[in-house]
């Protein structure tokens, strides 16, 4: 390592003051220019690796073929080896008669005797075309006459069916160039001039640490407050597919002394160095200040104008890139593929990455954050003029979100929020783009996943997108869905579901499940108390505190009827699942909530009924024909699907 690269931690002087300074926030293209201005020019290093070693790499170097491909004039068809100037009044009413020279030229056989005039030799497809021969005739154009004799009925051009010398490659010339990537055409093409080792760019060797004292690596038991290290194991998998040479070296708590050895100890055998976590402003993230101390010029963006990805830390030490990523999932995974790939890429030799782009419309209001461009991921579903984006709606601590998404759209910095309705950009994560074959839309029940599992094992991709009852009824009124799972209550006729319907709508009935209070088993102000009294006793103690659900949910309507004009404490934090209220309570953030009998029971809590709903589904009629649709009201009403769900805790309709 250069002299920066120190044991001893130096004096806080000026330079260490500059690298504490936190989040002075940068464009991301400015974050981006600043970072590989610090890295790059550089030369690529290279190596040399056999063509099966050499798969997925880009060559370090210009390849000339040594040979010609082929070495030798060869037969494309099985046949006979002939002069074509004997064949010139060759007919079907009049055949030119040859006799047959007493070798056989099959591939790998070298000929040993010439075409003379009138002779023809048997000759295999990929054979050496003799001496003499000029030309081959199909088998299937020739007849015997007699005693090594054929009648050939059709004349024969000069090169009819020959494969000359390099023809298809020339002794000297480029075979590929460098920076093309190695894939199994290009060894093909190499293994034809018998090129068995090509010099490439060598992988850069990338170390991994994840860092924060909450993790804990997967396979080991969770401990309260812990959770698992997805980090680790994403950026090591996303490293090896866009050519490093990942090796991860586990997490590492919050420890300024160990945390500094590991790093100094990576970087000092590695090409990059990239942490995640330890770039917000907690008490408990050190990585930033140590990075002044591991070598120059150190840092050179800490806090970028992005929505996910504010907290990214780049720096350049003594060369070598370290990185930074924000602990939550998909900030880590977005800032990663959107400002550390393309650095990863030329540091390997390869190509940017070519994305591809969409339009698509939002269908609904996006909100936004002046001052920071915001890369929204979004689901991307068939509509009536075109393609929808859905955006996941998760947050950037959701594994998920990067995982389901199909891609991401952009909103501008100066804008704070994309209208419903808007046209937009919307940039793929795959080649192309994977409209699914069925599309549902509206509530979430862990009972879908039970319905939809068949069509899933039969090969059909199923689109499932939570926004709530009201949400998934818009999304059918606008014909962007197959189905839209609601459970709405409707006080006037006291009916669920069916009063809500819209032209053009039909309902498919679902499954009833039990909706109720949920709350820790043990707890005195709600044992053995009916749901209305439960809440009246959760009402008459300040220190009990509720968790609700989102606007648009059925489940919140129901909860709006116990309150009435009441809002207790607790009442504005809204999730959007029955899991989340469920592990609000049982882990002591929340008193009491609404969720369905199954989700409590699966959390050991308690659980007081207050209605069975109804769980059914608006089906949008144009689309009834529809072959996924018919898979799912088939796969809905099997003996397999109402047997999973009575043993999940359903009443299938």
């Amino acid at each position: 390592m250069g002299s920066g690269m120190t044991n001893t931690p130096s004096p806080k002087g000026r330079d260490n003051i500059d690298q504490d300074q936190f989040l002075t926030i940068l464009s991301r293209e400015d974050a981006l220019a600043r970072f590989e201005a610090a890295l790059f020019p550089r030369a690529v290093a290279s190596e040399q690796r056999s063509l099966a070693g050499a798969l997925g790499c880009a060559l370090a170097e210009d390849v000339v073929a040594p040979i010609d491909v082929p070495p030798f004039d060869r037969s494309n068809v099985d046949g006979f080896a002939v002069r074509s100037t004997d064949l010139a009044s060759a007919g079907e009413a009049s055949p030119v008669r040859v006799m047959l020279n007493d070798e056989v030229i099959a591939c790998g056989t070298a000929p040993t005797r010439p075409v003379l005039s009138a002779t023809a030799t048997p000759i295999a497809t990929g054979g050496p075309v003799p001496r003499g021969a000029d030309a081959i005739v199909m088998v299937e154009h020739t007849q015997p006459a007699g005693h090594r004799a054929i009648d050939i009925r059709r004349a024969a051009s000069p090169g009819q069916f020959v494969s000359y010398a390099g023809s298809d490659i020339a002794r000297g010339e480029a075979l590929l160039r460098a920076g093309t990537i190695i894939g199994s055409r290009e060894i093909g093409m190499l293994a034809a001039c018998g090129i068995a080792d090509v010099v490439v760019a060598r992988r850069p060797r990338v170390a991994i640490i994840s860092t924060g004292d909450e993790l804990v690596q997967p396979g080991h038991s969770l401990r309260p407050a812990a959770i698992y290290d997805t980090n680790g194991a994403i950026v090591t998998a996303a490293i090896t597919e866009n050519g490093g040479e990942a090796k991860f070296l586990g997490a590492v708590a919050d420890d300024e002394a160990q945390l500094e050895s590991a790093m100094r100890d990576a970087l000092a055998k590695s090409d990059m160095l990239v942490l995640s976590g330890g770039t917000s402003k907690g008490a408990g993230d050190v990585s930033h200040r140590i990075i002044g101390r591991l070598g120059k010029p150190g840092i050179v963006a800490h806090g970028v104008a992005l929505k996910p990805g504010k907290p990214l830390c780049l720096a350049v030490c003594d060369g070598k890139p370290v990185i930074i990523l924000p602990g939550f999932p998909t900030s880590a995974m977005f800032t990663f593929h959107d400002m550390i790939v393309p650095v990863l890429r030329r540091m390997a030799g390869l190509p940017p990455r070519s994305d591809t782009k969409v339009n698509a419309r939002v269908p609904v209001r996006i909100a936004s954050e002046l001052g920071r461009t915001e890369f929204v991921m979004v689901s991307l579903v068939e509509g009536a003029d075109g393609l929808i984006a859905y955006p996941t709606g998760k947050g950037s601590g959701a594994i998920t979100s990067f995982a389901q998404a199909d891609g991401f759209l952009k909103i501008d910095a100066l804008a704070d929020q994309m209208p419903a309705g808007s046209e937009t950009e919307v940039t793929l994560f795959t080649p192309h783009v994977r409209v699914p074959d069925l599309v549902i839309v509206g509530s979430h029940c862990t009972g879908l996943d039970l319905v939809t599992a068949p069509l899933a094992h039969a090969g059909l991709t199923v689109r499932s997108i939570a926004v709530g009852s009201l949400g998934g009824l818009s999304a059918a009124k606008r014909g962007e869905c197959d189905f839209a799972p609601i459970h709405l209550f409707d006080e006037k006729t006291e009916t669920y579901n069916t009063p809500y319907l819209a032209d053009g709508l039909e309902l498919v009935p679902g499954w009833r499940r039990m909706q109720g209070i949920v709350f820790r088993k043990g707890d005195k102000r709600f044992e053995d108390l009916s749901a209305e009294d439960a809440v009246h006793a959760a009402l008459a103690d300040p220190a009990c505190i509720m968790v609700n659900r989102n606007q648009g949910a059925g489940t919140r309507i129901l909860i709006d009827r116990l309150l009435g004009d009441a809002r207790p404490d607790g009442y504005w934090n809204q999730p959007r699942s029955h899991n989340a209220v469920a592990a609000a309570v049982a882990q002591h953030r929340a008193d009491w909530g609404m969720t369905i009998a199954p989700v409590a029971h699966a959390s050991n809590l308690g659980f007081i009924p207050f209605a069975e709903e109804h769980y059914d589904f608006a089906l949008v009629t144009a689309r009834k024909q529809r072959s996924a649709v018919q898979a799912f009201l088939e796969a809905l009403a099997s003996g397999g699907a109402r047997a999973a769900l009575l043993k999940a805790g359903f009443r299938p309709a």
